[in-house]
């Protein structure tokens, strides 16, 4: 049954540099896949550099997990397999071919497949790790019978992508992803959608698939905030997520019978002089993306939005599960006597500066200046202004600080994921780290539980 739900807890950040509507086709010629966007994986590589690989091949796979493999978003040439320290591997570089070519995977239809056969189909073509679980946040573990899977159709962080754009054209590989998702889990699949918007047909014609309503500010787009709101987390369930990009590819495995990592990125923030959405595939270096298109200045890259998104460099690559690249004004100086000074034009969550006078619709070039250093961590009652959970956020903070983790349990770990704190993060008059915080209490939690 339908539900809709308002978040009334939150806040919307509205930053300068939203992606003008317009796609535009972009060969970045090298790719990369990088381990680090895979929470407790450990990578074993399969290829050496100057391998051949086709869109599909196998590149590595989890030591613990062997049946977890990640492949080549596209065909090329391994150019180079980066490590840091302790051999620890930080990317497969791929050199991407001018046709490309493709490991044969099947045509098939999910419908009339059995679990084990899209299970099987997903694993090979290294399209399983788009699907994700909670609790803890990782790869999903095949074996387990999710007692649902969430899609959000809409993102509410700050110059997200309109997944509405993204989708069109698309309904048939989004529905034969539904198709094959559905055969995975025994409860329902929710398709998550913005009460405030129209949706693309894509979404609001999918079948087999419970369409939730949802409003209200950021995080309401967060799957976190969705799963909390429609079917919260108890102790020993699995709920799997996945966004609709990923959907897609899914489907186009079955449709197409191989990995076609095809992607639409949104190009944001206010030092793009021309933001707008790319079409690329998984992995894309940025720099062709952003060449002659940034403002003079020093500037941020990050895979993401500004809020959870990864720093990176001019000529680094967008992660795995990223649809967004950010570039934000770099906020390395001091402001003499800052806080005496009015703050006119500036924007602040505690009013602390006159925002009214700017206006409702003011979009504001922040940058990543802290405006100050760490403080004492406090209570001060901002947290639960922006948190939407039934949860004590300062209390578990604490709780993961001190590793107790009994107090861990009963205050909701198992409900959340560092994205849910990025909000108290921005606005935590602390400075404090507050995502590092809650990931390590995450695999503290998945360490003492397995």
């Amino acid at each position: 049954m339908s539900k809709k739900i308002t978040i009334k807890k939150g806040f919307n950040i509205p930053l300068a540099g939203e992606a003008e509507k317009t796609i535009t086709p972009i060969q970045a010629g090298h790719y990369a896949i990088k381990p680090i966007d895979f929470v407790g994986v450990f990578p074993k590589v399969l290829v050496h550099e100057g391998d051949k690989v086709q869109a599909g091949s196998a590149l590595f796979f989890d030591k613990y997990r062997e049946n977890i493999r990640f492949t080549a978003p596209v065909s090329g040439t391994v150019k180079e397999i980066r490590r840091g320290a302790k051999r620890v591997l930080l990317e497969i570089t791929i050199e991407a071919d001018d046709i490309p070519e493709y490991v044969d995977f099947g045509k098939a239809n999910p419908t009339s497949l059995s679990r084990e056969k899209i299970v099987e189909k997903l694993l090979q073509s290294g399209v399983w790790p788009f699907i994700r679980q909670r609790p803890y946040s990782v790869i999903a573990n095949p074996a387990d019978d999710p007692k649902a899977i969430f899609i959000s159709g809409f993102d509410t962080h700050p110059l997200a992508p309109d997944y509405n754009l993204i989708v069109e054209g698309q309904g048939t590989d989004f529905q034969t992803g539904i198709d094959a998702l559905k055969k995975l889990t025994s409860g329902i699949v929710h398709l998550n959608l913005q009460q405030e918007t129209t949706p693309s047909p894509v979404f609001s014609n999918a079948k087999n698939v419970q369409i939730n309503w949802i409003a209200g500010p950021h995080p309401a787009g967060n799957v976190g905030t969705q799963i909390n709101k429609i079917d919260p987390i108890n102790k020993g369930e699995v709920v799997w997520y996945l966004r609709p990009q990923e959907v897609i590819t899914i489907g186009r495995l079955f449709n197409e019978g191989r990995f076609n990592a095809e992607r639409i990125i949104a190009l944001t923030g206010s030092e793009i002089l021309k933001p707008h959405y790319i079409r690329t595939h998984l992995g894309a270096t940025i720099a062709g993306m952003i060449r002659n298109n940034v403002n003079n200045g020093k500037v941020r890259y990050i895979s993401g939005n500004a809020l959870t998104g990864r720093k990176i460099d001019s000529i680094g690559y967008i992660g795995f599960y990223d649809s967004q690249v950010t570039v934000l004004p770099e906020g390395d100086y001091y402001e003499m006597l800052g806080w005496a000074l009015p703050g006119v034009g500036k924007f602040s969550f505690s009013d602390a500066f006159p925002n009214f006078l700017n206006g409702k619709n003011k979009k504001y070039q922040l940058d990543t200046n802290m405006h100050g250093g760490h403080r004492a961590f406090v209570m001060t009652g901002r947290m639960e202004k922006v948190f939407p959970f039934d949860i004590y956020p300062l209390q578990l903070i604490k709780s993961i600080m001190v590793e107790d983790i009994d107090e861990m349990e009963k205050l909701g770990i198992y409900e959340v994921d560092e994205e849910d704190f990025a909000l108290i993060e921005y606005i935590d008059t602390s400075k404090t780290e507050i995502q590092t915080i809650v990931r390590k209490g995450i695999d503290l939690m998945r360490k003492e539980m397995s």
